[in-house]
């Protein structure tokens, strides 16, 4: 690829060849810097994305290096220089060509694994699914690892077969040593492109867990819970529990207030009671409006359920306490009665209980028969 740029040296001393490589590469460098680099960015300061900006940022370093360091390899290829330095062309390689190439693959791989990095950091600011990214990016970060590490052996003439074979039993032997991480790893992979959850979920998981997502790693994910307690939870058993995502597919939940009226309330003034206090909480949405729910006849009261919306799950139980407050005070003021359960013994003096056989009466019966601990009104 080189041969058509080598060329152009041909019939230069050593001195002009070197010459004119610095010159070319100076030139390139300089071209790059200030002149292709601040037209681009000056395009992409136009647009509406932070995209472009974070690849020209990030890409401006390598351009300028390689500009310059390939004018030294190409330098090490020139024939009038290979041929009149003290060093032997091999020697001319191994201090001056391959070092510059292996620079420029590192270089090329800092900022191909920083330019995705920050794009990642950028698309998790906006949101959306792909707050769970985290985990591509630690795949991309390896990925690039061991390309510029393969590479770099291949530019150095390293035999990498034998290695490639001494990495199989390596893997092996780490495979069962590692295996728990191993399967936290590939889980994480699959709850990535399953779409699972994302970073500020509230999740809950089949064990009674419950908390938001506050970081998403290769091994494990961190939960934030209500008690502000931070848990660590492995991806692997997060793959394979069963995971209530309640910020999904969006963030409002709905509340239900259960609530029991006596029998012979007005329901009609009790329902519209209820909605009005519902109405008039701040943690409840207008959309979609509260309504209350008539669901049973109880055994002793009238069974409702307030339905109304929050936004978010954890403010459910926020505007659980906040409504029940003022649906107790509500109804009080309104004289509608909430029922409880009640019970009456009827105690009977000794004089008027009819005589049965084994001198127990049917009142004293009544009250033995009475489970232990139940207590109610007691008419005499």
């Amino acid at each position: 690829m080189l041969s058509p740029l080598v060329k152009l040296f041909e019939g230069l001393s050593a001195i002009e060849a070197t010459a004119l490589v610095l010159v070319l590469s100076f030139a390139s460098a300089t071209v790059m810097e200030f002149v292709i680099l601040r037209v681009a960015r000056r395009y992409v300061s136009n647009t509406s994305t932070e995209y472009d900006n974070i690849v020209i940022s990030s890409l401006r370093a390598p351009l300028v290096i390689t500009a310059a360091l390939v004018g030294v390899y190409v330098l090490t290829q020139v024939p009038a220089v290979r041929s009149s330095v003290l060093l032997d062309a091999q020697t001319l390689d191994v201090a001056f060509g391959k070092p510059s190439l292996s620079v420029i693959v590192l270089v090329w791989a800092y900022a191909a694994n920083e330019v995705v990095n920050r794009l990642v950091a950028a698309v998790n600011e906006e949101g959306g699914r792909f707050d769970f990214a985290p985990v591509f990016s630690n795949v991309w970060t390896l990925s690039v690892l061991l390309g510029s590490a393969g590479t770099l052996l291949w530019l150095w003439g390293i035999e990498i077969t034998p290695l490639l074979g001494a990495a199989g039993v390596a893997g092996i032997a780490v495979g069962f040593a590692a295996k728990d991480t191993v399967a936290n790893f590939f889980g994480g992979i699959a709850l990535y492109f399953d779409d699972t959850y994302k970073i500020g979920d509230f999740i809950v998981l089949d064990d009674g867990t419950a908390g938001t997502v506050v970081k998403v790693g290769v091994r494990s994910t961190t939960l934030l819970t209500r008690d502000e307690v931070m848990v660590t939870v492995p991806n692997a058993t997060l793959n394979a529990a069963k995971v209530t995502n309640e910020s999904a597919p969006q963030r409002r939940r709905r509340v239900r207030v259960p609530i029991g009226v006596a029998y012979g309330t007005d329901i009609d003034a009790f329902e519209e009671l209820a909605v009005d206090v519902a109405a008039a909480e701040s943690l409840v949405l207008d959309s979609p409006k509260p309504r209350a729910r008539f669901r049973s006849f109880g055994d002793s009261a009238l069974q409702y359920e307030l339905l109304c919306w929050v936004n978010g799950p954890t403010r459910r139980r926020r505007a659980q306490h906040e409504l029940n407050r003022s649906l107790y005070k509500a109804l009080n003021d309104a004289g509608i009665e909430i029922p409880y359960p009640k019970r009456e013994v009827t105690v009977t003096p000794a004089a008027d209980r009819p005589a049965v056989a084994g001198g127990t009466t049917t009142s004293e019966r009544r009250t033995t028969d009475e489970a232990p601990g139940e207590s109610g009104d007691i008419t005499t």
